[in-house]
């Protein structure tokens, strides 16, 4: 397909033209390609992929008008969705999980921010996304793309044709199909499954890397003086924060003769930029192997609906006997004894769950043979 534009042929035009020894009158031909018969198909991820100017804005509008989002400021962009449960789900879809961000205007949030939130209001069938990650950083880029990804496909999402300048997503948002609008060649994708591995240094660290995480902290950004604080590498950049305190010995033994002591993981923080990839739970999987490695038990309370439900579904956490009981009518602890984590929260539901690791780990083998009667 062929788009004409033309233009008066002034003095500044032909003077530029002249100057660059270009031959121009005033009309301008654009040749667009065809869409490719594939996006009729059935698939979850197709990628329209280029350079600036090569059609792929053009391309996008002849499979399915561009929709622009339109966000009432007068509420929060969590209201923006049919109901609580659908903004939970597709803004923590989209690596967006700070919560004190959802209750926020459009107009307010970070560019970064602001692309998540047009981004899960987007994840719809059949729906055309153009310009994706074009506004961010490659590393919010990469870590959106892996998040997006996970969520349409776990939904079963269909035909969700994204259009990009960028290239180093292709492996993080691993479509089904790509097209290149720079050469015009289609590449089906869809027995590949290539995305990159996502590599964690953990080092135990002071209270002070606390200060690049307090302030992403879903809750408050203060920190008990006695946590054990654990931090998480990408690439040599910190993304990952957790801290965690001694428990008091009045938690009943898991089996007979167990008489280790106790944490407890009291704060959890990834960087926004790098939410949506799955770090945090497995960050806490890894701190949670290693207290049981230096022979500790290992607890810990989230009332993050993403981070909970993970836990139920694992066989790495065991529910302990306070998981997702309403404590509306118990008491607070006194301010004397506000110092360790039991400070009952009365208003939310949380999970609560024990960390007892893999079948290869002599306690959780102490623990089957012990619920199994053979202890």
């Amino acid at each position: 397909m062929e788009l004409t534009s033309k233009v008066l042929l002034d003095t500044y035009t032909e003077k530029i033209s002249r100057v660059f020894d270009y031959d121009f009158d005033g009309v301008s031909v654009f040749k667009c390609w065809d869409v490719p018969n594939i996006v009729n198909e059935d698939y979850n991820i197709g990628l329209v992929v280029g350079s600036s100017g090569s059609g792929k804005s053009t391309l996008l509008n002849q499979i399915h008008p561009i929709r622009q989002n339109t966000w009432n400021n007068d509420i929060s962009i969590a209201s923006h969705f049919r109901n609580p449960d659908e903004a939970i789900d597709k803004l923590s879809a989209v690596g967006l999980n700070s919560i004190p961000s959802w209750v926020k205007p459009y107009n307010v949030l970070s560019n970064g921010e602001k692309f998540r939130a047009d981004l899960a209001i987007s994840l719809v069938d059949d729906a055309v996304i153009d310009e994706f990650t074009s506004v961010v950083d490659r590393e919010v880029a990469l870590a959106c793309s892996v998040a997006v990804s996970k969520y349409i496909r776990k939904n079963n999402i269909k035909r969700i044709i994204f259009a990009s300048c960028h290239r180093d997503i292709i492996d993080w948002l691993d479509p089904d199909w790509i097209f290149d609008t720079d050469s015009g060649e289609l590449t089906n994708r869809r027995c590949l499954r290539q995305r990159p591995s996502i590599n964690i240094e953990i080092f135990e660290c002071s209270r002070t890397a606390w200060k690049l995480f307090r302030k992403h902290h879903y809750l408050n950004n203060e920190m008990n003086n006695a946590s054990r604080c654990y931090v998480g590498l990408w690439d040599n950049k910190p993304i990952v924060f957790s801290a965690n305190l001694s428990l008091p010995s009045k938690i009943p033994p898991l089996f007979e003769g167990d008489n280790r002591n106790k944490f407890r993981e009291s704060r959890l923080v990834v960087l926004p930029d790098y939410q949506g990839m799955g770090v945090g739970t497995r960050f806490s999987d890894a701190i949670g192997e290693l207290f049981l490695k230096k022979d500790y038990r290992y607890f810990s309370k989230t009332a993050h609906i993403r981070m909970g439900e993970y836990r139920q579904k694992s066989n790495l956490w065991r529910p302990t006997s306070t998981n997702l009981k309403s404590r509306e009518k118990s008491q607070k602890c006194s301010k004397k004894e506000a110092w360790h984590h039991m400070m009952l929260d009365t208003r939310r539901l949380c999970y609560s769950h024990e960390y007892i690791g893999n079948m290869q780990n002599k306690y959780r083998i102490l623990y089957e043979n012990y619920k199994n009667g053979k202890v």
